[in-house]
């Protein structure tokens, strides 16, 4: 059986940013987040595969952040208090040195409020494809620069950008970061 994310929606409820903190901390068993319209999303665990490749992108930019010294590099266990109302946690995030350095300490210990500036979302044999469009599109709604949403499922990988159309690669193929990276390449060969 095929475990998929769960969407609570608590039209009746609506919990202060403090209370989904406290809530989150309170069941640190499961992984949370909440859309834009406080729906309230828990996330289902991933196997072995997409653990295995979420990891590889944490290494791969984590490299190339310790080389460069330009940002910093958070996994899929960080959730962003996003400018848009919601609370997220891409696979992987990266965040410009000098935007995190302006966050107050108590920002960063608790969920920061701050949209990263570029995110991966790896697709899982768990995740729905149609709420990662969502997702990706409430990122750069947010402020994120640039987006990849990988889905080894089917061969492709999804580029968004500030304020243009989303472009679709069929894998294999090689990424760049762009501006937003400068001189960081992702080769996706083994997806």
């Amino acid at each position: 059986m095929v475990m998929s994310s769960l969407t609570l929606n608590l039209d009746t409820v609506h919990l202060t940013d403090e209370q989904f903190y406290q809530l989150c901390q309170n069941n640190s068993e499961l992984k949370f987040e909440r859309t834009t319209k406080g729906q309230l999303i828990i996330v289902s665990p991933v196997g072995g595969e997409s653990g295995n490749r979420e990891a590889d992108l944490i290494i791969d930019l984590g490299i190339w952040n310790r080389q460069t010294g330009l940002g910093y590099v958070f996994s899929s266990s960080t959730i962003f208090k996003l400018p848009n109302g919601a609370d997220r946690s891409p696979d992987v995030a990266w965040i410009q040195l000098e935007c995190w350095q302006a966050l107050t300490p108590e920002q960063r210990r608790k969920f920061p409020p701050i949209a990263p500036d570029f995110v991966i979302e790896l697709r899982s044999v768990t995740d729905d494809l149609a709420m990662l469009h969502s997702k990706m599109t409430e990122y750069m709604n947010a402020g994120v620069q640039l987006g990849w949403l990988i889905n080894p499922q089917q061969q492709q990988v999804e580029i968004y950008r500030q304020l243009q159309d989303v472009e679709v690669r069929n894998l294999p193929t090689e990424l760049s970061g762009e501006n937003v990276l400068p001189r960081f390449i992702l080769n996706l060969s083994c997806y």
